[in-house]
């Protein structure tokens, strides 16, 4: 059914498709038909963070930015679903046009910039969602006119208010698309930040009677001393998780295309090597306890399989699913389950 699809989403504008596509598989899950879009995975419970995956391959953050569409996501098979990026108040991000395809490449540029309709309209959503088929994430950011010397204080309000609805809670400081947010990764801002986003969420378990784990996502882009520097200031404060990684600005692997001018972060395809590479240099630098989310360039069951076999606990399709469709859902499920299974094929982890 996607395939038939396809061709008339990639006659739009990228952005309006995404548009366009959200709101037909709204009408899909309304109808009953989104099973015409490819059969569900089968069920692969994975035990994680305190919580139950249904299965280990998940959405990405971005597709959803307002909660706006939660339950048709889940209607797809996905084993958890995150939402966001989301920053305290509305806002439009950049100028359009601000999305493009490479479809030789198999990639996507975006430069969006946290658009999005403030967190206060994304709990309104969340609190309509009936979403019972797995975890929920929700992941925050700061606002592009907060300095970034205040940039906890939009960290915290959002923290605040998902605390509540959300199963756990993603600190985005990677997006290259906020002029300055990727500073926050310097090794002592790092350190600044999530020591007060983790005392806060100490707090907050108190106050809900619920603790939700907090992960940090990382850039693709960093040096390898700041990765290392990176693994050892979020394993010193004890953060839940890492998710491994965000969009990169290099273009070395599609500088032959007329579109790699256009700025704003690069995914898909191309980005596999650069974000596994990361993942697996996290997992030698952090605690087997601390999990890892793999997400970047994953178009097959065998990406997913690599990304679980640099590290991850859990994997993550954004730009994957432009391009294959609902059934690359079911691939990774049943690829990664394959390899589960027959462990003397490679190098992957307990699940």
């Amino acid at each position: 059914m996607y395939g038939l699809a396809r061709p008339l989403l990639f006659g739009l504008d990228a952005e309006r498709a995404h548009g366009f596509g959200l709101r037909a598989l709204d009408a899909a899950h309304a109808t009953g038909l989104t099973r015409l879009l490819g059969a569900r995975a089968r069920p692969f419970p994975t035990p994680l963070l305190g919580l139950t995956f249904p299965n280990p391959v998940g959405l990405a953050a971005g597709l959803d930015k307002n909660g706006a569409h939660i339950d048709a996501l889940f209607g797809l098979g996905f084993g958890f679903v995150e939402i966001g990026t989301v920053t305290p108040r509305p806002q439009p991000g950049n100028p359009k046009p601000r999305m493009f395809r490479l479809p030789r490449h198999r990639a996507l540029i975006n430069r969006l910039g946290f658009n999005n309709d403030g967190v206060d309209a994304l709990v309104r959503n969340v609190e309509r969602a009936r979403r019972r088929s797995g975890p929920l994430g929700i992941n925050i950011g700061k606002n592009k006119d907060t300095p970034n010397e205040s940039a906890d204080r939009d960290y915290l309000h959002c923290l605040e208010r998902v605390y509540p609805l959300a199963d756990y809670v993603t600190v985005n400081i990677s997006s290259p698309n906020t002029a300055g947010l990727r500073e926050l990764q310097e090794e002592q801002s790092l350190r600044r930040l999530v020591s007060t986003l983790r005392e806060a969420q100490e707090k907050l378990g108190a106050r809900h009677g619920k603790r939700v784990p907090m992960l940090v996502k990382i850039a693709p882009d960093l040096s390898d001393d700041d990765v290392h520097a990176a693994a050892r200031v979020l394993t010193d404060l004890h953060v839940d998780g890492v998710i491994a990684t965000n969009t990169t600005v290099s273009r070395i692997a599609v500088q032959d295309d007329p579109l790699s001018r256009e700025t704003g972060g690069l995914s898909g395809e191309p980005l596999m090597n650069k974000s596994t590479a990361v993942l697996r240099m996290l997992r030698t630098r952090m605690p087997e306890a601390v999990p890892l989310v793999g997400v970047g360039g994953i178009l097959s069951g065998a990406d997913a399989v690599k990304k679980m076999a640099a590290g991850a606990s859990l994997v993550q399709i954004y730009t994957g699913l432009i391009y294959r469709g609902p059934e690359l859902i079911g691939e990774c499920v049943e690829a990664i389950r394959r390899r589960k299974e027959a462990p003397s094929r490679g190098n992957l982890p307990s699940l």
